[in-house]
C-alpha cells in the first residue's frame, strides 16, 4: 500500500507530464498487487469476509481515481 502514494509522489517531482503518468501507470499496478494480497489474506484466514469487502471497494474506488487522473494526460 505504501508503494501506490509513493510512486505518485515520485511522479509528481519529475516535473514532466509523460513521467508523471508513467508512474500513475505503476501506482496502478500497486493497487492491483493490493487486491491480490488482500485475497490471499482472507484465504488464510487473517481478515474476514466483510474486511476484504471493505479493502477491496476501498481499493477499486482509488484505481477508479487513478484512471481518472491518468485520462487527464
Amino acid at each position: 500500500a505504501v508503494s501506490i502514494s509513493s510512486n505518485i509522489a515520485e511522479g509528481f517531482v519529475r516535473h514532466h507530464a509523460k513521467e508523471y503518468k508513467q508512474f500513475l501507470y505503476i501506482s496502478l499496478g500497486s493497487c492491483a498487487e493490493l487486491d491480490t494480497q488482500l485475497i490471499i489474506a482472507y484465504r488464510r484466514n487473517y481478515i474476514t469476509e466483510e474486511e476484504l469487502a471493505e479493502l477491496a471497494e476501498d481499493i477499486n474506488h482509488e484505481m477508479r481515481m487513478l484512471v481518472s487522473l491518468i485520462n487527464k494526460f
